[in-house]
């Protein structure tokens, strides 16, 4: 039983690797290539090649600018920089640049010519509205994707996020310092002889070589436990 416990605390241990492994491939799939993808649909999709060549050098950025003026035209700059949290100064920079390519016009108020408001041209309400059909797109194949899973996985699954986003990941509960001691150290007799390794002692060991190890061997370990603790 003993030995079963410690294969089930390796085999967790197996899989939380994995994971983590996964979320940094998953990471960089949504923001490089993703941000690929995503452009390429948007000029494959574009009416013109005017579109085209502002898509090939916008930012990700330059587009959510596109998309906050088109949401709420006429818009102010401390609006924009609230709304992504971002320097007043960066945002001035960025919708001169995109006043420079046509993409968006600046006018001031007639009783405040210190206020200025940015609005579309023509050729920014083509950039937004291609802009909102990929968003549009990309919902609908969300949507389908997550239909494989029945409700307790979509349960588990949103449960899962919303733990994510309310957690620290790099905030050390005061105990818990105390706890990776303890493991670190061995455990010994009231005549300070120390004991035989304890379960804990075994499997902290081994969970320290699996760390070691990347995707494919950990892959490799883990068959092999199965086949070793776990089939009859």
């Amino acid at each position: 039983m003993v030995v079963r416990a410690s294969a089930k605390s390796v085999e967790q241990e197996l899989l939380v690797t994995e994971l983590i492994s996964q979320i940094a491939a998953m990471q960089k799939r949504f923001q490089a290539e993703g941000e690929d993808e995503e452009r390429l649909w948007m000029m494959a999709n574009a009416p013109n090649d005017e579109v085209i060549s502002f898509l090939k050098e916008a930012t990700v950025m330059m587009l959510h600018m596109v998309d906050a003026i088109g949401e709420s035209e006429p818009i102010n700059g401390i609006t924009i920089s609230k709304r992504f949290g971002v320097p007043r100064g960066s945002v001035s920079k960025m919708t001169r640049r995109l006043a420079e390519l046509g993409v968006i016009q600046a006018e001031s108020l007639p009783d405040n010519r210190k206020e200025v408001l940015f609005r579309l041209t023509s050729l920014g309400r083509q950039i937004f509205e291609i802009h909102q059909r990929l968003h549009v797109h990309m919902n609908r194949n969300v949507r389908e994707f997550l239909s494989r899973y029945d409700l307790d996985q979509l349960r588990f699954l949103v449960q899962c996020m919303k733990d994510t986003v309310e957690t620290s990941w790099v905030r050390l509960e005061k105990g818990e310092e105390e706890e990776e001691e303890d493991v670190a150290s061995p455990a010994s007799t009231g005549s300070g002889v120390p004991s035989e390794p304890s379960r804990t002692d075994e499997a902290s060991e081994i969970m320290a070589l699996l760390r070691q190890l990347d995707a494919r061997k950990l892959k490799k370990a883990k068959e092999l436990l199965r086949i070793a603790f776990t089939d009859d």
